[in-house]
């Protein structure tokens, strides 16, 4: 088939699908393709790159950035605060709810006073706003469990054929190379194999969590056609994770998997408070194998992955002998730019990220930076369990999200702006309550107590 033939038809499919999805939900508002394009961006390819700009990483590129991704970028950032303002957002009350991630935010913003590359960083701290902004305008829909599904779910609409079309038809856009060994690497809609890999782990825990909620309904007509549909994105989405062949996003879609069957299931519902605390406890064991007995290179070997971590420790030991400032870090984003950025490639070659989240913020943030959002995991875990003892439905995939959320970034860089930390922004943060919005749309009395407006989800009325 001809490509165009094969990009012709990809829309039109595409279209239909979104026309015709089984799964819509009417009372989500046209405000919602905000963060759908925000988020799509981030997890494919910036504007500029999608028009025919260099997907490779150049360290001047890294500096400057591209007056089209900025305009991009500001338009939909200024979008996201008119929907904020127009639905009267209490931001009061959102500070108040999420004290950690505002410190975050706000020490952050001050970390620019002591980076070498002040308005470099200045100006990544505003662009990263934006992440929060398109999360709140997910979360402040009249029916924010709502929205939520219907955010992974239009994401996936877009991330998942449209990646099997680009290594299919233009491998030029959907493959690369590696430098080194000159291997194919699959990347779809993404820049990198591992991105793609996040693609499918988000995807598939989505998918996976859906179907098992929907399934006591299989045999109504509506859930049977919504189930079909899930179905064949989860084969979709496990024929694009075996061509990635990322270990850490195919080890923690098991992991996500695996927590939301625990919950869901006829013991987890009787159980919940063990689920609680097995989930850090298994997290803080395999810190205690992996690190205090050094045996991450084992665990790696196991499911069939070089020991090393594909350099990843040598990635660590080279970062680390930098030595920056422990208690402050270099800024915010700041770490990889100037005399740094080339020191590493000089020994690993050309990388952007650590591959280790707690790692990339002690170089950026350093020990205080690194507390704080260990305070907002903490936090939102609780809120989440709360929800979870509620049986909230949308309780297993937030638990799963954040279970991900800790494993992936021991081996991968995504406590930044990518498709993993917004997918765990979603569930994470904790909005204030609509009920007036509620009553200006009709919505009876007993929805608001029976719904809940919290966690990336509706919060119980109280």
């Amino acid at each position: 088939m001809p490509p165009i033939i094969a990009l012709f038809l990809w829309l039109v499919l595409l279209l239909a699908l979104f026309y015709f999805d089984p799964a819509k939900v009417r009372g989500t508002s046209i405000a919602i393709w905000i963060p759908v394009i925000w988020i799509f961006i981030i997890g494919s390819r910036l504007p500029s790159q999608w028009l025919g700009g260099s997907v490779g990483t150049q360290a001047q590129a890294l500096e400057d950035g591209n007056p089209i991704d900025r305009a991009v970028f500001s338009i939909l950032i200024i979008l996201a605060l008119f929907v904020l303002f127009s639905r009267s957002f209490n931001w009061g009350s959102f500070f108040t709810r999420n004290f950690a991630l505002v410190a975050f935010l706000t020490f952050a913003l001050v970390s620019v006073c002591w980076s070498d590359f002040a308005f470099i960083s200045l100006k990544r701290w505003f662009r990263d706003l934006g992440d929060y902004l398109v999360v709140l305008v997910v979360l402040s829909e009249t029916r924010p469990s709502d929205a939520i599904r219907t955010l992974f779910r239009y994401l996936s609409y877009l991330f998942i054929p449209l990646s099997i079309v680009l290594i299919k038809y233009y491998p030029y856009l959907g493959k690369q190379y590696s430098e080194w060994t000159g291997a194919a690497m699959f990347v779809g809609v993404t820049t990198s194999k591992n991105m793609l890999g996040v693609v499918c782990l988000v995807s598939g825990i989505f998918f996976f969590g859906d179907t098992l909620t929907r399934w006591p309904g299989r045999r109504e007509r509506e859930n049977k056609r919504i189930i079909a549909v899930n179905v064949a994105f989860i084969a979709m989405t496990l024929w694009l994770l075996n061509l990635a062949d990322s270990a850490t996003s195919r080890v923690c879609l098991a992991i996500g998997c695996l927590v939301i069957l625990a919950i869901r299931s006829k013991w987890g519902t009787r159980h919940p408070a063990f689920i609680k605390v097995m989930v850090p406890a298994c997290f803080f064991v395999y810190l205690i194998v992996a690190f205090g007995f050094n045996m991450m290179g084992d665990l790696a070997s196991k499911v069939g992955r070089d020991p090393t971590l594909t350099d990843r420790t040598l990635i660590w030991q080279t970062v680390l002998s930098l030595h920056t400032n422990p208690l402050l870090g270099t800024g915010y984003e700041s770490f990889w730019l100037g005399s740094r950025l080339q020191y590493i490639w000089q020994r690993v070659g050309q990388i952007n990220e650590s591959h280790n989240g707690y790692l990339e913020l002690y170089l950026n943030l350093g020990l205080i930076g690194l507390g704080i959002l260990i305070a907002f995991l903490v936090s939102s875990y609780r809120t989440i369990c709360r929800e979870l003892t509620k049986g909230s439905q949308l309780a297993s995939l937030s638990f799963a999200l954040w279970t991900v959320t800790l494993f992936y970034n021991m081996t991968e860089a995504a406590f930044r702006s990518q498709l993993m930390w917004l997918a765990f922004l979603v569930i994470a943060v904790n909005v204030p309550q609509r009920i007036r919005a509620l009553a200006q749309v009709g919505i009876p009395l007993h929805y608001k107590r029976n719904h809940e407006f919290s966690a990336g989800f509706v919060k119980q009325h109280r």
